[in-house]
């Protein structure tokens, strides 16, 4: 009697069952379409609500959506003469980005040479890193701004951007994350001729995009949606960033509700295309720590 192989490309061994059956993925599958129903219901009523009139948004009757879609609300918070809604969005725009790169930049290297440079005082520097996050913000709150202040930068980008520029947290994860990295990959560089900075910039940075794609989507989101800080030393108008210029437009004498929601569904938008750009890095770089925590 002859034998047959069995044909190229398929298993000889049964199909596996899917782990949880058709009741299990369909109970998965409903659950993660109600997440996402209550995650978007606030960007629902903030485009529905900016294209609005105030009566229709305060009125007691509820609609889903306008009675005539108001295209010209979209104008209107570039049209405000109290409040330069353009120059606040291009404050957010220069204090996001280079507090961004300023964070991957020093962060990174901080947390490079905590985990690749021998130094008989590196756990010493790096209990010193940690203990900063537990020092509460409102603690250093006032003495940072007594050293803008005497520095003479308030009102000016020096003063928004430089004393955010370290984060104990963001060295502390590059930390973890380098001690994970790879050492044959800078061995090799080494034994090319590189010295640490070269490996740094030239082998781990090439090979750790998704890593610094997820901490520059994080740190972005912070930059951009900072408050408390921005408001205290942009106090001329022309240093208002977006959230500050925000704030303003609710006063104790009246209330815009649909410039309100125009001007928050503008200022949605840079986070939006900045998250959809790095979804596929942030989710990666957010896999690989998980393993390597």
């Amino acid at each position: 009697m002859t034998t047959t192989a069995p044909e190229v490309g398929k298993s000889a061994k049964p199909g596996r069952v899917r782990r949880g059956g058709v009741i299990g993925n369909t109970g998965l599958y409903l659950a993660t379409g109600v997440a996402a129903v209550l995650f978007l219901i606030p960007f629902y009523l903030i485009v529905r609500n900016a294209f609005m009139t105030d009566p229709e948004i305060t009125g007691e009757e509820w609609k889903w959506f306008p009675t005539t879609v108001q295209w010209g609300n979209i104008t209107e918070p570039f049209d405000d003469v109290t409040v330069d809604f353009a120059r606040s969005l291009w404050n957010s725009v220069v204090v996001a980005v280079l507090h961004t790169a300023g964070i991957l930049l020093i962060c990174s290297l901080a947390g490079y040479g905590l985990a690749r440079i021998p130094y008989r005082h590196a756990n010493k520097v790096f209990y010193a890193v940690l203990a900063t996050l537990m020092v509460p913000t409102a603690v250093t709150f006032v003495p940072s701004f007594v050293l803008v202040s005497s520095l003479g930068w308030v009102d000016s980008y020096r003063g928004l951007i430089v004393p955010g520029l370290f984060s104990g947290f963001t060295c502390f994860l590059f930390r973890q994350y380098f001690l994970g990295f790879p050492k044959e990959l800078e061995e090799a560089a080494r034994v090319d001729g590189l010295g640490y900075w070269g490996a740094y910039w030239r082998v781990v940075v090439p090979n750790s995009l998704n890593f610094f794609a997820a901490i520059a989507t994080i740190t972005f989101i912070n930059g951009w949606n900072a408050f408390l800080w921005p408001l205290v030393i942009g106090q001329d108008p022309s240093a208002w960033t977006v959230q500050v210029a925000l704030s303003s437009y609710m006063t104790n004498q009246t209330v815009n509700y649909h410039l309100i929601f125009m001007a928050t569904a503008i200022s949605i938008l840079p986070l939006v295309f900045v998250f959809l750009f790095l979804q596929r890095w942030l989710v990666q770089g957010i896999a690989q720590t998980g393993i390597k925590g």
